[in-house]
């Protein structure tokens, strides 16, 4: 009898299904190399409002600056053309017509003044316009006022000026006695002249836009009194320029 072939079958071991570390779909490299997975970092927006703004500032201030040496240059070559030079104030002489006390304690006076007016300058002329205004005042108080006329002053040109001031002061009695203390102290009596005259400057052919001549005289007199001549021991006036 034949011997019986005996069947060896293989024995499978049941165990948990073996996963693979690497997925199937996965490349080469990754299974050689695999992919680690990484934090994602947000990066901020770019700040475009603050270079906006950064980049107007600077282009505002590049126009200022240009315009400043621009402003500046041009004022220089006109001062190297024209040579500008201020004008000349002097009181020459002043006359007191009226200068009475009424019943009602007021004080009324009327000034005659001449004054010197001189345009040194070679190629600049002045137009003197209306809206001026002159005042006479003694130890701040006023005692008259009037105006200049309107007129212009050519090139190297002298004016004389013959104005005529009046007006009214209250507490007359007040006033008058602090001028004759005034005048028994120092043998003398302060009186100022203050002139605010518009004007327009002619540079060349080009008549600019107005401005303001400001002009305080300050005189030293013998007298206030009603007579026909009063002496002017000192006088000095002194300009400036208002825009």
């Amino acid at each position: 009898m034949m011997a019986e072939h005996q069947r060896i079958h293989p024995v499978h071991d049941v165990e948990a299904p073996h996963r693979p570390l690497v997925p199937g779909n996965s490349t080469k490299s990754d299974r050689v190399f695999p992919k680690r997975s990484f934090p994602v970092m947000h990066s901020k927006p770019p700040k475009r409002r603050r270079s906006c703004c950064c980049r107007f500032l600077c282009w505002t201030l590049s126009i200022l600056l240009i315009l400043i040496i621009a402003i500046g240059i041009t004022v220089g070559i006109m001062y190297l053309v024209f040579r500008p030079k201020l004008p000349k104030y002097s009181v020459d002489q002043l006359r007191i017509t009226q200068f009475n006390v009424s019943d009602n304690n007021t004080l009324s006076a009327t000034f005659n003044v001449a004054i010197t007016a001189t345009n040194p300058n070679k190629k600049i002329g002045i137009y003197y316009e209306g809206g001026s205004h002159i005042r006479a005042l003694y130890m701040g108080t006023q005692l008259c006022e009037g105006s200049l006329p309107k007129f212009y002053q050519g090139h190297r040109n002298t004016t004389v000026l013959d104005l005529s001031l009046s007006g009214e002061a209250q507490d007359a009695s007040s006033l008058t006695s602090r001028i004759q203390e005034q005048l028994q102290q120092t043998n003398n009596i302060p009186l100022d002249l203050m002139v605010n005259q518009p004007v327009r400057v002619k540079l060349g052919k080009l008549k600019l836009f107005k401005v303001k001549f400001r002009v305080k005289c300050k005189l030293v007199v013998d007298n206030l009194g009603a007579s026909n001549d009063i002496s002017i021991s000192s006088s000095s006036c002194k300009f400036r320029l208002r825009l």
